[in-house]
């Protein structure tokens, strides 16, 4: 007998028929003689419909009454899952986030989870009642309902999964698996069959949908086996695993793309002690997240230009934070939106050179130039223009021996 936490997302319980397959998929484990906790998500589209109205309700809301509002979709959904698998002859009852209770910060909109106390949960498990969790939501240490921001309901899975002591954590969504890049830009896609958490936590920073970053981050610290598979097929997913279960390492697992990225360019700065901080101090009292940042020094040495990224919806915001500031001078600042950030992904890069060097030739050879790079042990990152992103990414899942004929 295995102990399971199945989470399923906004498609796979979109309306009643959903759910109904939902149930058939739980019931199938618990058949096999399997303790199951379920995680459910809002069903599609409630959660924006729901943000809608507190917008409207109010523009400048309270906070703590956004998280009431918002984490009711995940109640809807976890009460209808838990009436289908009674309806289908399964024990099952539905808990809200306070009822385990999972315990959270009061940051709210986007609480992190402290502590999830199982005690009456597993009780329930071991009567083999099947225990369907709504996602997304905790309860703070002022007894408020919180939300663990948009996403959430992975983390929710995953931190359950990692509480109960759970063989496999299995997350149901509306594709396959994790693949080798966008299958609807490289049709050649390969689904993979084993992905380490070190490359799908860069391959869920860096753009892939398929799983959110906090959730991976989560599963990697506490050894969460997670298996990535489709609500709608019944073949095999992808299990994002511990880096020593895979045998033979790829040099390069996968590419993935960015579009939410903005360049900044600070033309003609004092190439002076302290610069950096100046500019990158103020950007970070606001929130700002600085990822790629390139640097060059003029001949005399005199003045640099000092080129960098930031998230697309804070462009407005951080050049508007660097022309107030009073502790900088630069001669121009430009800002473009139109760019994409490709990076090339694997853990076996980490005992193999040549990978930039390819990369970057590769590119050269389609007339593409790389504005910016950033690099860590198992990735490299370029940023390109936004209009070369699907000739960019092709080109590169082909080069690297990635597409399925090549398999």
């Amino acid at each position: 007998m295995s102990r399971i936490v199945m989470k399923f997302g906004g498609t796979s319980v979109a309306d009643l028929d959903r759910i109904r397959i939902v149930a058939d998929r739980v019931k199938r484990e618990v058949d096999a003689g399997n303790q199951v906790a379920v995680v459910v998500s809002a069903m599609s589209g409630t959660t924006d419909q729901l943000v809608n109205w507190v917008e409207e309700a109010s523009p400048l809301h309270d906070a703590r009454e956004y998280d009431t509002v918002v984490s009711s979709g995940e109640q809807v959904t976890a009460g209808l899952l838990a009436l289908t698998l009674q309806n289908k002859g399964v024990s099952a009852r539905s808990w809200l986030g306070w009822q385990v209770p999972m315990k959270t910060n009061t940051v709210h909109g986007s609480a992190r989870i402290e502590d999830i106390d199982t005690t009456e949960m597993q009780k329930r498990l071991d009567d083999d009642v099947v225990c369907v969790m709504a996602g997304f939501q905790g309860i703070s240490s002022d007894n408020r309902i919180t939300t663990l921001g948009r996403g959430g309901s992975d983390t929710s899975a995953v931190a359950l999964a990692a509480a109960l002591k759970a063989d496999r954590c299995d997350i149901y969504t509306d594709v396959e698996g994790v693949y080798t890049t966008d299958p609807r830009i490289v049709s050649a896609a390969r689904k993979l069959d084993k992905v380490t958490y070190e490359e799908m936590l860069e391959m869920a920073s860096l753009g892939a949908k398929v799983l959110q970053t906090r959730s991976v981050a989560m599963a990697m610290n506490h050894g969460v086996r997670v298996q990535v598979l489709s609500s709608f097929t019944d073949t095999p997913g992808t299990l994002v695993v511990d880096e020593e279960e895979i045998v033979e390492k790829q040099v390069v697992s996968g590419i993935a793309y960015a579009k939410n990225e903005a360049k900044i360019t600070l033309v003609g700065v004092e190439n002076t002690p302290g610069i950096a901080g100046k500019i990158f101090g103020p950007l970070a009292d606001d929130n700002v997240n600085v990822d790629m940042i390139i640097q060059n020094i003029s001949e005399d040495g005199k003045k640099t230009d000092l080129t960098f990224t930031v998230p697309e919806g804070d462009i407005e915001k951080s050049t508007e934070i660097l022309q107030k500031s009073g502790h900088v001078r630069y001669a121009k600042l430009m800002a473009d939106k139109d760019v994409v950030k490709i990076s090339v992904i694997g853990v076996g890069m980490r005992s193999h050179a040549g990978v930039a060097a390819r990369m970057f030739e590769t590119l050269a050879e389609k007339g593409i130039n790389i504005q910016v790079i950033s690099t860590s042990e198992i990735k490299i990152s370029v940023l390109i223009a936004a209009e070369y992103t699907e000739l960019a990414v092709r080109a590169l899942h082909t080069v690297f021996g990635l597409d399925s004929d090549q398999a």
